[in-house]
């Protein structure tokens, strides 16, 4: 059945199947064809994966994000990003780090990142004289810290499949790596606009308006520290976490920044919707394809293979990123946590490698395959929202990628920027 399994899912994703469609045709495929379950068991399991009190977290924290958006918390962040680069080389592309690393701490999503702020930086970046492809490259390399500075809709679907790690401490571990992740991007931009002479034409504005700017932005800033504070003081839970956020969302929209009018709410509710529906759908496929893989033993042969090559925990932590490299081409993070989780989680435990720790590898490593073809989600929405053909962007991706990769062995090997936070607050 494994092997019926795997055929189905490389025809679909070859034939160009979204992977949502890919994960569940091949696994009803899989087992109608082999005859040995009834093909209700994988609508069951579809069902389960979803049946878990902290996903409900999940549609609450992208409510919050369209909400931010709606309620002009965008516009406020992008403003404050902004202004503090004026006429420096690269100045816009350091704004559109920040603004991406800021507007992460809301959306919990490098998708939503890409096509909210992401989306107008690129054309203030356009405006001001940069080259399209290279503002969209940029812009798709800085959305990676999305799903890693919390909150992180990713986080949460691998704690429900590793259950060494908490929702709680992955968050606190995603904050280092998720900077050093906006630090190598605003190196890189660096050295690509000292290259290039990229330099916008806008002065630094007055002290006053830098000073009113940061005041209208502190509300937006005040999220992160209310959602990471509130579940590290025991006030609320992650799953409560996103319910509040959502609240304060809705308070600041309407009446700090008045710019959130009722008549917009069914809209927000409906596209809040939409996007949530969608997360469930791959996440409820991905366990039925899932369950395939275990009632087949695939990770407990996989794992008891590993386990008898004997290796280190630096070859194991080389080998898993190469693979995942791989596997993340091919398949977004959600359906890739729940495939690979239960798999590599329970050997790299075994080999003494700390599980916030090696959770941190794996979500960085398949995150970064939001930018990488031929799946490479983020590339097709910077390519939609910026009307610019994905090879365009492609051309300016290598200097990325190399960066990526160098950001990935550090993370892999210096366990204290995963490790060292969450210990010291507790969890």
């Amino acid at each position: 059945m494994t092997l019926t399994l795997v055929l189905l899912f490389t025809i679909f994703l070859i034939v160009g199947f979204p992977v949502v469609f890919a994960l569940a045709i091949s696994a009803f495929g899989a087992v109608l064809i082999e005859g040995r379950y009834p093909v209700i068991v994988v609508v069951k399991e579809m069902f389960t994966g979803l049946d878990s009190f902290p996903l409900m977290a999940v549609p609450f924290f992208v409510l919050a994000a369209e909400l931010m958006t709606g309620g002009a918390m965008t516009t406020v962040l992008l403003r404050f990003a902004a202004q503090f680069f004026g006429r420096a080389r690269g100045g816009l592309g350091y704004a559109n780090v920040l603004s991406s690393t800021l507007f992460a701490g809301i959306s919990g999503s490098a998708l939503a990142d890409a096509a909210g702020p992401g989306a107008m930086m690129m054309k203030m970046m356009e405006k001001e004289g940069y080259p399209r492809s290279y503002a969209a490259a940029l812009t798709a390399s800085a959305a990676v810290v999305g799903p890693i500075v919390p909150p992180s809709i990713t986080m949460i679907i691998y704690a429900m499949q590793d259950e060494r790690v908490s929702v709680g401490g992955l968050f606190m571990a995603g904050i280092l790596p998720g900077i050093l992740i906006a630090f190598v991007m605003a190196g890189i931009n660096f050295i690509q606009s000292s290259r290039h002479g990229y330099r916008s034409q806008s002065p630094v504005p007055p002290l006053r308006v830098i000073l009113r700017n940061t005041w209208q932005a502190l509300p937006a800033l005040f999220l992160i520290v209310f959602v990471i504070g509130g579940i590290r003081g025991g006030i609320f839970t992650p799953t409560e976490a996103s319910v509040v956020a959502v609240f304060y969302a809705l308070l600041c929209g309407m009446f700090v920044y008045r710019s959130l009018k009722l008549s917009a709410l069914p809209g927000i509710l409906l596209t809040a919707g939409l996007t949530s529906s969608a997360i469930l759908m791959i996440l409820a496929a991905a366990r039925a394809f899932a369950w395939v893989l275990i009632i087949e033993r695939i990770p407990q042969d996989a794992a008891q293979y590993i386990i008898d090559l004997n290796l280190s925990p630096v070859v194991f932590l080389l080998v898993v990123n190469v693979a995942l490299l791989i596997f993340g081409c091919f398949m977004d993070p959600l359906p890739g946590v729940m495939i690979i989780v239960p798999i590599l989680a329970p050997i790299a435990f075994s080999m003494g490698i700390d599980p916030t720790h090696f959770a941190i590898v794996v979500i960085v490593n398949l995150t970064m395959g939001l930018v990488t073809p031929p799946v490479g989600s983020l590339l097709f929405v910077i390519s939609s929202v910026g009307r610019i053909p994905v090879p365009e962007i492609l051309k300016q991706m290598p200097i990325f990628l190399v960066g990526n990769m160098v950001l990935l062995m550090i993370l892999s090997f210096v366990p204290a920027i995963s490790t060292w936070l969450p210990r010291v607050s507790g969890f």
